[in-house]
């Protein structure tokens, strides 16, 4: 799952979930999550037919089953 979806169902912006995923480094290994590459990222946007205008600064995470879990346990 991306983040922007996880924080939205932990009712958390993205921001404050990504702050807590880079304050917890040790709880999330590579197995755990990963960060798309820019061409993952154009890929899904345009498969979801939205803006390039506006939106995120940064590359959005991917959460493994594993890496949700723990999530949960951060948040």
């Amino acid at each position: 799952m991306l983040d922007s979806d996880l924080a939205k169902l932990y009712s958390v912006s993205t921001k404050r979930l990504n702050e807590q995923v880079k304050r917890n480094p040790k709880r999330f290994p590579v197995d755990f999550m990963f960060q798309l590459t820019l061409v993952e990222a154009q890929n899904l946007r345009s498969q979801f037919a939205t803006s390039s205008f506006g939106g995120r600064r940064y590359l959005p995470y991917a959460f493994t089953e594993n890496g949700v879990a723990m999530l949960s346990s951060v948040l």
